[in-house]
């Protein structure tokens, strides 16, 4: 399955009770971020459990571009032998981030202090995305962007041959904008602070002090302050990359709206700027269950128990989880339909600017199955139907965005009809085996033309 080729029309049949362990691939957040901090050792960083998905192998691909040694052992095992920070070397060619917006924002943070010149580009639906809320705060190191109207990729970024440290607000919550000033910080003199006001997902921030980076985080009246001392000299580390909440979330959404349904998820990262769904379906009335809770390299881990909930009722999400949830608005979406009651979605601006307009791509496809929707520009509501009574019989354009593709697969195993969507290639970006997975659970998605 490609996200970059021939279009892969598929379509989820209502299914019987969806049974069995549902082993999900490697957190591709942690995944990006390892193979980038190791490329900025001195050294051999030894990776377990790496998502192999295109979004995370184009990554590995950039950082063997700027010099590092990137090996494949097999089976999640990777090494990189890196170059040290500030080590970059200029790539020959283009780099190519394919669908991954995390990808082309770290590395651009990575790259962005290093005297080298790199051009960006990636498929259609990144190509469509501002990297604007990146390269702006990259600018105040002095770097150099050059892109399309509306700063969208292709794009080259001349990076600062004489970077100073910077202080940046983050204007809206997002991750990936901290970690690029983050990652550009490392070989700028001085110290870089980021403040967010509301807490984003902290896996750089877990994983830089891991590599022997002196960071350190502060709650203030002014947000989350981070302070990081730039050019360190990082140590390889030994990464066990936890199984990804956003993976996760499929099978076990599919599960809480199959009838009959009890499957196990284990050995999922828990973070808790990660786990928002899992609070909020929990709060829907779902019979979700955390077993085994314990730690792994820094990171909270634990199986997901989650079976079928018959009496789900709509919620209104407090906008303050936006952050720790939202790349999984799209699945609690489809959720939402199934249940009695209004489920309210606020503050949710950041899915506007994903791999689609998320809001919209959900929207037009739960009313075409027959849920009503209402949408503002952050916010969306979802009038439930309760279970047994979602029409479904639609076909939905993905847009290019794997999760939308996922998240209509889910709701076709519950539905009156089946549900198909125009093209399932990008699914291939973060979840590569989701077909083998949730058919081994008893789901019945079809291709519906090679």
């Amino acid at each position: 399955m490609s996200g970059h080729g021939t279009p892969i029309p598929m379509t989820s049949h209502p299914c019987g009770p969806l049974q069995g362990q549902a082993h999900v691939p490697g957190d591709k957040s942690i995944s990006h971020r390892a193979l980038i901090l190791g490329a900025m050792c001195v050294g051999d960083t030894h990776i377990t459990g790496l998502l192999e998905g295109e979004d995370v192998l184009d990554t590995g691909k950039a950082m063997a571009a700027f010099g590092a040694t990137v090996t494949n052992h097999g089976g999640g095992a990777w090494t990189v032998t890196g170059v040290g920070v500030g080590g970059f070397a200029e790539p020959e060619q283009v780099i190519d981030c394919g669908n991954s917006g995390t990808g082309v924002r770290l590395i651009m943070g990575a790259m962005a202090t290093s005297p080298i010149t790199v051009t960006f580009t990636g498929d259609a639906s990144l190509n469509g995305r501002p990297m604007g809320r990146v390269t702006d705060p990259l600018a105040l190191f002095g770097t150099r962007a050059v892109g399309r109207a509306g700063g969208r990729l292709p794009m080259t970024l001349v990076g600062a041959a004489d970077p100073v440290p910077v202080r940046y607000v983050v204007p809206v919550p997002s991750a990936q904008v901290k970690s690029a000033v983050l990652l550009a910080g490392l070989n700028a003199p001085g110290q870089t602070v980021v403040i967010e006001k509301e807490a984003t997902r902290d896996h750089t921030e877990r994983m830089l002090q891991g590599f022997g980076a002196t960071l350190t985080v502060e709650e203030t009246d002014e947000g989350r302050v981070i302070t990081l001392d730039g050019q360190p000299e990082l140590t390889p580390q030994t990464i066990v990359v936890p199984r990804d909440p956003s993976s996760a979330a499929f099978p076990v959404c599919a599960a809480i709206i199959t009838p009959g349904s009890d499957v196990l998820v284990p050995n999922i990262g828990l973070n808790p700027t990660r786990a928002g769904l899992f609070t909020t379906l929990r709060e829907m009335g779902a019979d979700l269950v955390y077993e085994n809770m314990r730690e792994e390299g820094g990171e909270p881990v634990a199986d997901l128990r989650a079976k079928f909930s018959p009496d789900l009722k709509g919620i209104a999400v407090p906008p303050a989880r936006a952050a720790s949830m939202i790349d999984e608005y799209p699945v609690l979406s489809v959720v939402a339909s199934f249940a009695q009651g209004v489920t309210d979605m606020q503050g949710v601006k950041e899915l506007r600017v994903k791999e689609s307009d998320r809001i919209d791509a959900m929207a037009k496809g739960l009313r075409a199955a027959g849920v009503s929707v209402d949408e503002g520009p952050d916010w969306w509501k979802v009038t439930g139907l309760g279970h047994g009574n979602v029409p479904g019989g639609a076909t939905v354009a993905s847009q290019l965005d794997h999760r939308i593709a996922m998240a209509f697969m889910v709701m076709g195993m519950a539905t009156q009809k089946p549900m198909s969507v125009d093209d399932g290639s990008p699914i291939a970006t973060s979840f590569p085996i989701f077909e083998e997975l949730m058919g081994g659970l008893g789901a019945q998605l079809v291709r519906t033309q090679e």
